[in-house]
């Protein structure tokens, strides 16, 4: 199998892979969560090649996961903006940064904090379940087939 048909494997998280799987994708992922939204701060934060922030740019706009909004007329420019189905991949950025935190940070501690609004505390995420509200690991857990895969079956 090639790495652009990944996306159509019965697997959500080969699908997501499809769209957000690449160490660019992430690292403008990233950016955004940190403020940055046009495409001259990309390419300084990150050091892309304006074709490839370009083609990562337009992938995540194709797939719903930003909007451009235009900023100035003359010349045209636009910048890039988080929709809904983009913010809710703040959990996977923060778990992903989480980890790196805890095993990549090195003797200095993590380069970031995340500091909660409300309280104004440094904090981490952690998974907990929705129902009971325990925290969750993935000794706590077990995977069964959902309704997507019952459907698959049936239609066979």
């Amino acid at each position: 199998m090639r790495w652009r048909d990944v996306g159509k494997l019965d697997c959500t998280i080969a699908r997501t892979l499809s769209v957000i799987g690449d160490r660019w994708t992430l690292l403008v992922l990233r950016d955004l969560f940190l403020g940055t939204r046009r495409f001259d701060g990309f390419q300084a934060s990150l050091g892309i090649s304006r074709h490839r922030l370009a083609d990562r740019l337009a992938k995540l706009v194709k797939h719903g996961v930003l909007r451009r909004e235009r900023y100035q007329d003359r010349p045209p420019r636009f910048e890039y903006r988080l929709t809904e189905k983009g913010h809710d991949l703040y959990g996977v950025i923060v778990t992903i940064a989480g980890w790196g935190d805890k095993h990549m940070a090195g003797r200095k501690g993590p380069p970031v904090e995340r500091v909660h609004d409300r309280c104004g505390r440094a904090t981490t995420l952690r998974l907990t379940c929705e129902h009971c509200g325990d925290p969750v690991t993935a000794r706590d857990m077990t995977a069964r087939p959902g309704r997507g895969h019952r459907a698959q079956q049936e239609a066979r």
